[in-house]
């Protein structure tokens, strides 16, 4: 590093430093660079600007996504093209990020994945590489990616446990996923998330100690997010492999393509959307007879939450919907062992029909689940919520519902139209309607909308119950 000038002093404390990237980005062609600067007119470098402010910012617990912006508004970052290779140049950087005049390396890594995939992705998709109008060719898209990202990982038996839940959970619930993924890493399994805090991050710590203890090396702490996220669920300091899909679609169809196996903690409105999302999925005709091991589990005092997800669920997609998960509570080594009988079902399951292990080619995933969701107010009041359609595609539309108030609680778009236009109505049949009402309420009651601490929540919808 060199041209190191540090700013003010205090919690907003910045420097300006011109950086050697590190894990695996060495060169970048000039139209490349000139993009990322934006030269061609191509918007990438607010892209760039956004998503890297998030990662030098690792460890951040607002879920505010302006508040960094506001925190660090003179911040800058330029992609340099040397002699010798490319420096990041950063301007009014976090002073958090570095240590002793240098960058700490994970987050260096980090950075470089974020100037590596949105690179690749504005590139295939200028050139035409990807194939985004129809299923096959938006599954290639998704691996094309996370093959880029290295994130794809041959001659390895399935161990990759995707955990997904809350950001905003209370910290008896973060210590019991430290407790779950202590018994994963135990069980030589690695673990991904959606790179954030909570329960994104309490797996992943838990399991670097069991790693440690196994002395186990060549760990994985997977984070996969998208643009629009990651300003307000910055990267946990534990991931050391990140992959930015461009949209929450393709974050999702990553998940459940390498993933063996997902668990699920307690969360909000974003844990439900990935639910009923992959429960569409499994619910597919296309898809019966392919494992796929799915774990509800939390504390003690986290039986009510999934008590609550359960009735919803059966309400909305019939009891029958049950048998595609199970729900442990307060017992990590027992989801630890249903994990690993499941993924021993998945590894048989794919020798059987000689699939990878390391991308779930076999599994059928609808055009309607891969287009992106744009939740306009037009859009989230045009759901069609009723029974009298199959059951994947009303989970489908759930799934939008809640990706809708994701949008309008964290995301800068969604924020800036309820601001514009008020709160989104959401509308359908009337029991589910009072269902899907009463779950947001507790989720809010729960304070599983915003961080505990912060300013009252005020919704960002409005369900139609009556």
């Amino acid at each position: 590093m060199n041209d190191m000038q540090s700013g003010k002093a205090g919690k907003s404390a910045t420097v300006s430093a011109r950086i050697s990237p590190a894990g695996g980005l060495d060169i970048l062609s000039r139209n490349e660079v000139i993009r990322l600067r934006d030269a061609s007119g191509s918007g990438l470098h607010a892209l760039l600007r956004r998503c890297a402010l998030a990662v030098l910012t690792s460890g951040n617990l607002s879920d505010d996504p302006g508040s960094m912006f506001e925190q660090y508004p003179n911040f800058d970052i330029q992609v340099l093209q040397q002699d010798r290779g490319i420096k990041i140049e950063l301007t009014h950087a976090p002073g958090q990020a570095f240590v002793d005049g240098q960058i700490i390396r994970g987050i260096n890594e980090l950075l470089v994945a974020v100037v590596r995939d949105i690179v690749y992705v504005s590139t295939q998709l200028e050139q035409g590489g990807f194939d985004l109008d129809d299923s096959v060719g938006i599954t290639h898209a998704v691996f094309e990616i996370l093959r880029n990202a290295r994130i794809l990982k041959a001659q390895i038996d399935p161990n990759l446990v995707v955990c997904w839940g809350g950001h905003s959970i209370s910290r008896e619930e973060y210590d019991y996923t430290k407790l779950v993924g202590y018994q994963l890493g135990l069980r030589g399994l690695d673990i991904c998330t959606g790179c954030g805090p909570g329960a994104m991050k309490g797996p992943m710590k838990g399991a670097t100690i069991a790693h440690a203890k196994q002395r186990r090396r060549n760990n994985r702490y997977i984070g996969v997010t998208e643009p629009g996220i990651i300003a307000a669920e910055s990267p946990n300091p534990i991931v050391n492999h990140l992959v930015i899909m461009p949209d929450i679609e393709k974050r999702l169809e990553a998940f459940v393509r390498i993933g063996h196996g997902i668990i699920v903690f307690p969360g909000g409105v974003g844990t439900a959307e990935e639910i009923l999302y992959l429960l569409g999925i499994l619910l597919h005709p296309d898809n019966a007879g392919i494992p796929f091991p799915l774990i509800f589990t939390g504390p003690k005092q986290s039986a009510p939450y999934f008590e609550q997800i359960d009735r919803f669920l059966r309400l909305t997609l019939g009891d029958s919907v049950a048998q595609y998960y199970q729900i442990i509570i307060d017992n990590p080594g027992s989801v630890a062992h249903a994990m690993v009988r499941g993924i021993d079902k998945v590894r048989n399951h794919r020798l059987d029909n000689k699939d990878a292990f390391f991308f779930n080619w076999a599994l059928s995933i609808p055009l309607p689940f891969q287009v992106p969701f744009r939740p306009t107010h037009e859009a989230m009041r045009g759901l069609a919520i009723h029974r009298d359609r199959p059951r994947h595609e009303l989970a489908a539309d759930l799934r939008r519902a809640f990706s809708g108030i994701v949008a309008g609680n964290v995301k800068e778009d969604g924020v800036r139209a309820i601001e514009q236009h008020g709160p989104f109505d959401i509308d359908g049949q009337a029991d589910i309607m009072r269902a899907l009402d009463e779950l947001l309420q507790a989720f809010v009651i729960q304070h599983r909308m915003k961080l505990p601490g912060g300013a009252a929540y005020v919704p960002c919808y409005r369900v139609i119950t009556g």
